[in-house]
């Protein structure tokens, strides 16, 4: 277990409304966790023993359906609550979370949870956002399966990424952890062959650039007309 930094704890907006008495009570109940990146915090379908604040690095939240499949059901940011089954009425979690780059999480007892959100409501009321922009999340992304080509949903799933983690540079917006096209494939429904397919279409038109694990969006203003179906083309 690794020392919490307070520091960085009280940057996140999370804790703004949060008293230094209240916070310094938070993390007495605390302990700091080092993630390397590939490890799970916790597996789907385990006990929830414990829920989880990200401080540094992100996670992927994936699950296997009864057919076998694998998917992302969502990334997770610093600053985000996670893994709080209790507030979900569930004694078990409902996915997988992996670190997709070196993380450090903070991490209470299950059984603390009532008294968690009981003396911060502000903490209370961040939990209840994060349902919430999950419901609205999920939403979104059974609407864009459900009605929409695969090119606009891996151009949705694209902005979101550099809308939550993105890195401005020179030429670009590039989004700061490690993402596969196995990933992209995972968080829209689609094949490793058609993200593969669309990305390449993409570079040649000047929309983004490649790597190895890494993807920069050189013009986000084409890619959301792609996404909004303006002059969408016909690699799909």
């Amino acid at each position: 277990m690794a020392a919490i930094d307070k520091t960085l704890v009280r940057a996140l907006s999370l804790f703004d409304n949060t008293s230094d008495s209240n916070l310094d009570q938070l993390l007495g109940w605390a302990v700091s966790r080092r993630v390397p990146q590939g490890e799970a915090v916790f597996e789907q379908g385990g006990l929830a023993t414990h829920f989880y604040l990200l401080l540094h690095g992100r996670l992927k939240v994936v699950q296997v359906t009864a057919d076998g499949q694998q998917i992302i059901v969502r990334m997770v940011h610093p600053g985000d609550l996670f893994g709080f089954a209790k507030a979900l009425q569930r004694d078990d979690y409902p996915g997988t979370a992996i670190a997709a780059a070196e993380s450090v999480v903070l991490v209470w007892a299950t059984d603390m949870w009532p008294v968690f959100v009981e003396q911060n409501p502000a903490l209370a009321i961040g939990a209840m956002q994060t349902i919430g922009q999950r419901l609205a999340e999920a939403h979104t992304r059974i609407r864009e399966m459900s009605t929409q080509e695969v090119e606009r949903r891996i151009a949705h799933v694209v902005l979101r990424l550099i809308k939550q983690a993105g890195k401005q540079e020179e030429s670009g917006i590039r989004i700061d952890f490690q993402i596969s096209r196995q990933d992209i494939a995972e968080m829209t429904g689609t094949t490793l062959h058609t993200v593969s397919r669309v990305l390449s279409a993409w570079e040649r038109k000047g929309l983004v650039k490649g790597g190895r694990q890494k993807l920069l969006v050189l013009d986000p203003v084409r890619l959301s007309q792609l996404a909004e179906g303006v002059g969408e083309s016909k690699n799909t």
